[in-house]
């Protein structure tokens, strides 16, 4: 990529823009419009990260390192140099395009029975919870057509993930939630694999915006378990979407003192308390207060509201969770 490509990238992705869009707030202002920070590179207990947002630049006086927005990039999401391109161009173009097929599966979800029993056979049965997490549902064989005629060329939607190198939509019979930056589809059909995500970054906490200020907070591995718990009145739950956090998803959980209740899945293999008691270790080291929630052999939260439980059941289970 040439230096004047890279300089309209940097011109189009000012970095105060990209630092705020990952969580990243000034601590307080400086002279010259600059401002300090909290470093989100490292461990930072004291404002050491400086931004200039006139010249798109920062340095952090506690671990040494500075430069623009493609720097930033690259070490936040431990990339190289066209990784963390690619990355920010990716970033840069996916948001109205997202958006509009959020919009267009969200169109679908009620025009199709099998969605919708699917959704009740998982316990999702609130109108206001399927408002909520804006979930949808790609029948398949019409997103394309549909972008198309909103004037989105073909190679926008292959480069997106959204329709395949053969021109067949990505997603097909599927029930879609929009994340940050990214799209999960869970399959009904018992043939494909069960989870899809676009081929970009997996993004932070699920609505972790809604849950930061909470002093204390239920972490789930999935989002028919975000799903079930939110809609029986835990509004504090957050879902990392998987039991492996990403370096943002960890940053995000250590941004404060608070209580994390760990409620992964009591899988038969034990790779979910595996990983719960990997993740309290870690939370614990950055001084977080851990409870690791103790689910019944084989359940994880959603098939644990779906077999009956209830929220005075769960919240006795968060009571008794141990360290």
């Amino acid at each position: 990529m040439s230096r004047q490509a890279l300089d309209e990238l940097k011109q189009q992705i000012r970095l105060l823009e990209y630092l705020q869009a990952h969580d990243w707030q000034p601590a307080r202002p400086l002279s010259r419009g600059r401002l300090m920070g909290l470093c989100p590179l490292h461990a930072d207990h004291k404002p050491s990260f400086l931004v200039d947002p006139s010249k798109s630049l920062f340095y952090c006086y506690g671990c040494g390192r500075g430069g623009d927005v493609i720097r930033f990039a690259e070490l936040y999401h431990e990339l190289k140099f066209p990784q963390a391109v690619a990355l920010l161009h990716q970033w840069r173009g996916l948001p109205p395009l997202l958006h509009e097929t959020a919009g267009f599966y969200r169109m679908q979800l009620h025009r199709h029975t099998e969605a919708v029993a699917y959704l009740y056979q998982r316990g999702v049965r609130s109108p206001e919870l399927i408002e909520h997490m804006r979930i949808g549902y790609s029948p398949g064989g019409c997103l394309r057509g549909w972008l198309t005629q909103l004037g989105y060329p073909l190679q926008a939607l292959r480069q997106a993930g959204l329709v395949t190198g053969a021109g067949y939509d990505a997603y097909t019979r599927r029930i879609v939630f929009p994340l940050e930056g990214n799209l999960y589809g869970r399959s009904l059909s018992v043939t494909a694999p069960p989870h899809r995500f676009l081929p970009s970054a997996k993004g932070g906490l699920y609505a972790w915006e809604q849950v930061r200020q909470s002093p204390e907070v239920i972490l789930v591995e999935g989002l028919f378990d975000y799903a079930v718990l939110w809609q029986a009145g835990f509004r504090n739950v957050t879902c990392s979407m998987g039991n492996h956090l990403n370096v943002r998803q960890y940053r995000q959980l250590c941004d404060r003192p608070r209580t994390v209740y760990l409620g992964f899945d009591a899988d038969t293999n034990g790779s979910g308390q595996q990983a719960a008691q990997s993740l309290a270790c870690r939370l614990r080291e950055q001084g977080m207060n851990v409870r690791r929630v103790s689910l019944p052999d084989g359940h994880d939260p959603n098939s644990f509201f779906v077999s009956g439980g209830n929220a005075q059941e769960f919240q006795r289970l968060l009571e008794q969770a141990c360290l």
